[in-house]
């Protein structure tokens, strides 16, 4: 660790002298470039110069204690070292989680896509709560929640909602929640009261814009038709909804909840460019580091991520092995005690494995 944290501070004042160079300050581009890589590493170097400040402090207090010409003085110098000692444990801490390489999709939008999986109109009933759940807590959050596309069961569920979730940091709060979610009820349709098991899939995509994604136009079919379902005036009235098919992929995705066909394209290419995005940082990911995977989980969709158990209350993540017996005000967005349990689990995955080579590299 420290041997990036001493890359990082030699690289900072490298930097630093650089930008006062009136030959680089000349040169917009240059100097924006600094500036940047500058601002990336200013938090770490501050807080490692604050590191080594209070460490000599420390390192002094031992110093007099060792001497032992002055009993009095050494008293207080061993009360000092008791007062530093937690707080460089701490410091050190954050130094640590400070070099864990961050996310570049922490701070983005998410498309969030549920689906109803083995159960029947049950699952749908899930998958609406979960749907729900999810809108409550972007709320809290003071997230904007849009629906995409919405197909629904005859008695009030979701066989698949597609909705865009925009505020500040949507995608590093909500990027755990991908998997199979297991709930275990007994259904209302059920007289002898005998407890269903249906599950239902999150997926969490990082909203991504067509230019980190290219898409050849010749890959892609275009097909035009009449919305189905609920609608309104024009909504069943015209060849409104469009489905895009990615031919090299076979992903499809189809809109229809706009009377505009051409806002209906625009949704669903939105869509296909996030779902081809997260394809491809899974491919990158995996290429990487197979043997690095985060003990929160691989993030694959099949993956059964936590069960919702009704009888007994209570919310069982099995990645992280936590249970929250608060199952309504989970369901109700309360679900900030399992989210932060998960990230504080991947840090701790991250700093296991890191070793300071990606900090160096980006430095370097």
């Amino acid at each position: 660790m420290f041997t990036a944290l001493d890359t990082i501070e030699r690289r900072y004042a490298g930097l630093t002298a650089k930008m006062a160079d009136p030959a680089i300050a000349a040169n917009r581009q240059s100097y924006e470039k600094l500036a940047r890589e500058l601002a990336e590493i200013r938090s770490v170097n501050d807080a490692y110069a604050a590191y080594k400040k209070m460490k000599k402090a420390y390192d002094e207090a031992g110093e007099v204690i060792a001497d032992g010409s002055d009993a009095e003085l050494a008293a207080l110098a061993e009360e000092e070292r008791g007062d530093l000692a937690p707080k460089l444990a701490q410091m050190e801490k954050r130094l640590r989680l400070m070099l864990i390489p961050k996310d570049p999709n922490d701070g983005k939008n998410i498309i969030l896509e549920i689906r109803a999986g083995t159960g029947g109109e049950e699952a749908g009933l899930f998958a609406a709560d979960l749907f729900r759940m999810y809108s409550r807590y972007a709320e809290r959050m003071g997230w904007k929640l849009e629906v995409m596309s919405a197909s629904e069961t005859g008695k009030g569920g979701l066989k698949e909602v597609i909705a865009m979730i925009s505020g500040q940091g949507v995608y590093g709060r909500l990027k755990y929640e991908s998997g199979a979610h297991r709930v275990q009820r007994v259904p209302e349709t059920e007289a002898s009261g005998r407890i269903h098991t249906s599950a239902v899939t999150v997926a969490i995509l990082p909203e991504a814009e067509e230019v980190e994604v290219q898409i050849d136009p010749n890959d892609l079919r275009i097909d035009v038709f009449r919305a189905g379902g609920h609608g309104g005036q024009s909504v069943n009235t015209t060849d409104s909804a469009v489905r895009i098919t990615h031919l090299p992929t076979g992903l499809v995705v189809s809109m229809q909840d706009e009377k505009s066909q051409q806002k209906n394209k625009l949704k669903a290419m939105k869509v296909l460019v996030s779902r081809l995005k997260d394809i491809k940082d899974r491919e990158e990911a995996d290429k990487r580091a197979r043997e690095r995977r985060s003990q929160v989980g691989t993030g694959d969709r099949s993956e059964r991520i936590r069960t919702y158990n009704f009888p007994q209350g209570r919310v069982t993540d099995h990645r992280i092995n936590l249970t929250v017996y608060q199952l309504a005000g989970f369901l109700d967005g309360d679900i900030d005690e399992m989210t932060e349990a998960l990230t504080m689990a991947a840090q701790q995955a991250a700093l296991e494995n890191a070793s300071g080579e990606a900090v160096l590299e980006r430095v370097s």
